[in-house]
């Protein structure tokens, strides 16, 4: 009797809660761990853009050649780079080798996701999950992502806080928890090693010669592609300036936060993201994946440009907490978008390109965001830059894609 193919949904879920928390971990501390081995703010703004862009890079070779080199192989590589990064950020204050090993690493400075990974693992679900379940696959596939994120903020706050009163130096400390993220990359390596062979591209879309996937495998749908990938560019562009290592100096610099009250807050951040991410997809299946993108960002974004106006930390952590209440609910929905409109045979494609135009947008704007939070007198501008371009994006996306519906929305009510 023949079986069918093992799911390997439940591994992708686990890949994502272990990477996850590593980027929670490592984005409360990189830019603590980089000022204490004696960077000032313009080199390190430097060093998170060459991180992205180097992820970008990555992530543009790996993602155009997962389905016909192997996804799982392509996977591993991506682990293993984590494991090269967070080993060299831990061993050296080198500014050009680290400069280096945040050109070719893979690290996460917003604590979001950054490299190849989603692309593929996006291309995987969609291929095993059917249509119905798509979107709700991903809003939990989110939660997951937001829980495993706070969890390691959380736990690298208070990590690094009982290594200083332990009398670890500063330094010490957040290296600590920069060499867990390297031990994490390998735990990671062998969770995708435990993936099935059904994970990999069908043979029919492995197997066809490169001309059948003219540029970077889209076809039919390059034109929708290419302009998503426009707009997703700015919304990661705006969303640079105010990355989770950024916020937690600003909150450090600002109100002198500890490690263990940022990975508080910050915990508490994600978690709400998470859990928004499941309101996400009960409101898209009444008012559509567009709509809902546009009218949970818009509003987020408003209480973005207000953190830096509030005069004490708590109530600058009440505008921060609601906003991320509320701003990640379009990411499962911008994931089921992008997956039900381009053709099932460039899906791992369009994950991979879109993804690479917000790492591009993401990568650029550290290097401009790190001079301002220097100076006192500009560190709220960031925020409010951010806020004014992400609404911008809400406004052209809705005006731009509202009359493209995905399949599922064209269909008549039963």
């Amino acid at each position: 009797m023949k079986t069918s193919p093992r799911s390997d949904v439940p591994f992708l879920f686990a890949t994502r809660v272990v990477r996850l928390f590593a980027y929670g971990a490592l984005s409360v501390v990189l830019v603590l761990h980089l000022s204490a081995a004696g960077l000032d703010e313009a080199r390190i703004g430097l060093l998170l853009t060459l991180t992205l862009l180097g992820d970008t890079a990555l992530s543009l070779v790996v993602t155009t050649r997962a389905d016909r080199v192997g996804r799982r192989r392509m996977l591993a590589l991506g682990a293993a780079l984590m494991v090269l990064a967070g080993a060299v950020f831990a061993s050296t204050s080198a500014f050009w080798i680290l400069l280096l090993a945040a050109t070719v690493g893979v690290m996460s400075p917003s604590g979001n996701e950054v490299g190849p990974f989603l692309a593929i693992e996006q291309a995987v679900v969609a291929q095993q999950v059917p249509p119905e379940r798509r979107t709700a696959t991903f809003a939990w596939y989110s939660l997951a992502g937001s829980l495993a994120t706070a969890t390691g903020a959380l736990a690298a706050g208070f990590a690094a806080e009982g290594l200083r009163r332990a009398g670890v130096s500063e330094l010490g400390s957040t290296r600590a928890v920069v060499l867990g993220y390297a031990a994490l990359g390998l735990a990671l390596a062998a969770l995708f090693a435990a993936l099935s062979p059904a994970a990999e591209a069908p043979p029919a879309d492995r197997d066809a010669p490169p001309a059948a996937a003219p540029v970077l495998g889209l076809h039919r749908s390059r034109g929708v592609v290419l302009r998503l990938s426009g707009l997703f560019a700015v919304d990661a562009f705006a969303g640079g300036f105010v990355v989770q290592s950024f916020l937690a100096w600003w909150f450090h610099q600002r109100f002198g936060a500890s490690p263990a009250l940022l990975g508080s807050i910050f915990f508490g951040a994600n978690v709400l993201a998470g859990f928004s991410a499941l309101a996400a997809a009960s409101l898209a299946r009444r008012i559509g994946l567009v709509n809902t993108m546009v009218a949970t960002h818009l509003p987020s974004n408003v209480l973005l440009a207000l953190v830096p106006l509030m005069p004490t930390l708590g109530l600058a952590v009440a505008v921060l907490l609601v906003r991320f209440s509320i701003s990640q609910m379009d990411v499962p929905t911008r994931q089921s978008y992008t997956m039900a409109v381009v053709e099932p045979g460039e899906r791992s494609a369009a994950a991979g390109v879109t993804g690479i135009a917000r790492t591009v947008g993401a990568a650029l704007a550290p290097a401009a965001a790190g001079p301002l939070y220097a100076v006192p007198a500009l560190s709220g501008l960031p925020f409010l830059v951010a806020g004014g371009l992400k609404i911008v994006y809400d406004l052209l996306l809705w005006r731009s894609f509202r009359a493209l519906r995905p399949p599922e929305e064209r269909r008549p009510p039963a």
